[in-house]
């Protein structure tokens, strides 16, 4: 806060002069005390000045309705929602979002710090307040290949950006329990400027909660169980409670929440797809799913505002309070969690799910950012995997997780190689690296993605982003890959020969340029044809296939350079 702005809301606060804006007759959830206090709200420049009895230039009547501060996502990728930041801000402040934590390194992983240069430009003039956590792990591991590296010395110019608040999650465990030079480095940058280290604990033993908690890593979103949570808040970490497309943890996790230490525990998407944040919401669903768990209502919004602006040293976020930024919500039932209006920094910015402006302005992405798909040429007989054993090794997919299991299944076998197979289930799983033409391919199989027929490909796969298909014919993946090539990224689906819908990802192969209408009706149709392939499933499919190809999350996974089990720590053969 400027002098000159602070000088005016004192002026305020002591009713020296009318307020800009006052919230007349508002029901205040005040959560600092878990109280719902009664009074009208001053705004000045955006700021609270005051609570209590305030006229205004302009004064709304809220007529006792309640008045929570912003909602905050404690951690998300912004890219996984399919377009821009500019437009992603379109899509979640109308939901209640004013303010979110993201990590860029989906883009980082494609083209570098050309990419996150990007995402700090298009959010630079949106609504939403848009803080970045430096990506730590670019590439994520050094079992597959990724299209950027990012060393430390390349990542310190950007603390000088304002809106940099810290390093993101650290995935490369065992850089940091072997004390690895640049890894070291990179946790000491962020803790010699005070600021925040997301972890990344999936599956963590007790010994590893140990060394990433010794090591100065303050946060996970990775737990799924009730026990792994209470494990990381006892080790002194924030535990942000994950619900997005792929992993759904809330209900699993939300049990350990308690009186006693729910200061310790806030939520976030980390992935979630642009339908379902414009058809479910994204923290405000969070809140409503927490409430109908059992949660008390005033404590879910103190998970999704205070907690996640403490956590992350946000001091003017977070709270209905004099001094804090006025990034305000009203709203109707703090059971059934819907804001009908959004204030951002004091400015009506939504109302009744709508933006009050227009939408942002999107800043055109770099030519790198567009020419992003770079896939050596490659033949059907690469695709192939030869029959050396009884029984070939397969990821076996789990529901709404992105945990997978592992097993052996005797597959039907057909000139010395193992095939597809309908009747259990299994698919043929392809990953290519896209980034350099290297000309790495991987093969496996998953059982369990619940299609009878088809394939499908895309270049949003978590983390190195190379291209991932899955398929029942060897024709149709190599159409379904080309077909996202020719796109310069995207997803695209193939039926009985044919590509039957595909959706274009034109920046970095992980984005659509469209506006969010448009590329949530492409998403849709993608999605929608699903069912001519059979698909029979509870779950996102794009999702699933999507974080496949992430070594770091148990137990086995296929990566450019074939499957990777995390468990034993090392690539193995089919």
């Amino acid at each position: 806060m400027d002098q000159t702005t602070r000088r005016s809301t004192i002026k305020t606060a002591a009713n020296e002069q009318q307020a800009d804006l006052v919230l007349k007759r508002a029901s205040i959830v005040n959560v600092f005390s878990g109280e719902i206090e009664t009074g009208d709200i001053a705004i000045q420049d955006g700021i609270i000045a005051g609570i209590g009895e305030f006229t205004g230039k302009e004064e709304l009547d809220v007529n006792g309705r309640y008045v929570v501060p912003g909602l905050i996502d404690g951690h998300v990728h912004i890219e996984s929602s399919m377009v821009s930041p500019a437009r992603f801000s379109d899509v979640v402040v109308p939901k209640g979002v004013t303010t979110v934590v993201t990590d860029p390194h989906e883009i980082a992983n494609v083209k570098g710090a050309e990419g996150i240069r990007y995402m700090l430009d298009d959010s630079e003039n949106v609504p939403l307040d848009v803080r970045f956590m430096l990506p730590s792990c670019v590439p994520a591991t050094p079992f597959e290949h990724a299209g950027a590296e990012l060393n430390a010395a390349e990542l310190r110019p950007f603390y000088e950006h304002p809106r940099v608040i810290g390093l993101a999650e650290v995935m490369n465990y065992p850089a940091v329990e072997q004390r690895n030079e640049d890894m070291m480095t990179k946790l000491a940058d962020a803790e010699e400027r005070g600021l925040n280290i997301d972890g990344h604990g999936a599956g963590f033993s007790a010994h590893q909660v140990n060394v990433y908690a010794a090591a100065g890593i303050t946060t996970d979103h990775e737990c799924t169980t009730a026990d792994e949570a209470l494990e990381r808040v006892r080790s002194g970490m924030h535990v942000i409670i994950r619900e997005g497309s792929a992993a759904k943890d809330l209900r699993q996790v939300l049990p350990a929440v308690t009186a006693g230490n729910a200061r310790r525990f806030l939520f976030c998407t980390d992935d979630k797809h642009l339908d379902e944040l414009m058809d479910d919401g994204s923290i405000d669903a969070s809140i409503r799913i927490a409430v109908n768990e059992g949660l008390d209502p005033v404590t879910a919004v103190q998970m999704a505002t205070l907690h996640a602006a403490e956590c992350f040293q946000l001091h003017t976020k977070g709270a209905v309070a004099p001094g804090r930024d006025a990034d305000l919500l009203i709203v109707d039932d703090l059971n059934d969690f819907r804001p009908s209006h959004v204030f951002c920094g004091g400015k009506l910015t939504a109302e009744e799910g709508r933006l009050s402006a227009g939408s942002s302005e999107q800043v055109p992405p770099p030519e790198a950012l567009i020419t992003s798909v770079n896939l050596r040429p490659f033949q059907e007989e690469e695709l192939k995997v030869k029959a050396e054993k009884e029984e070939a090794l397969c990821i076996e997919y789990r529901p709404d997780s992105i945990v997978t299991g592992k097993g052996f299944y005797r597959l039907p076998v057909q000139d010395g190689y193992f095939q597809q197979d309908p009747e259990q289930d299994m698919m043929k799983l392809v990953v290519l690296e896209r980034h350099h033409e290297t000309g790495h391919i991987g093969v496996g199989f998953i059982k369990g993605l619940k299609f009878t027929k088809g394939a499908f490909a895309l270049t949003t796969a978590h983390d190195s982003h190379n291209i991932v298909a899955a398929g029942y014919s060897d024709e149709e993946i190599v159409l379904a890959v080309k077909t996202v090539e020719d796109m310069q990224g995207g997803l695209a689906l193939v039926i009985d020969g044919e590509v039957e819908a595909a959706m274009q990802l034109d920046i970095a192969g992980l984005m659509s340029s469209a506006d969010a209408q448009s590329a949530a009706a492409d998403l849709k149709q993608v999605e929608h044809s699903f069912t001519k392939a059979g698909f029979h499933g509870s779950f996102n499919p794009i999702s699933a296939l999507s974080f496949m190809c992430l070594p770091v999350i148990p137990s086995l996974k296929l990566t450019d350079m074939g499957y990777f089990d995390s468990e034993l720590g090392e690539h193995r053969s089919v």
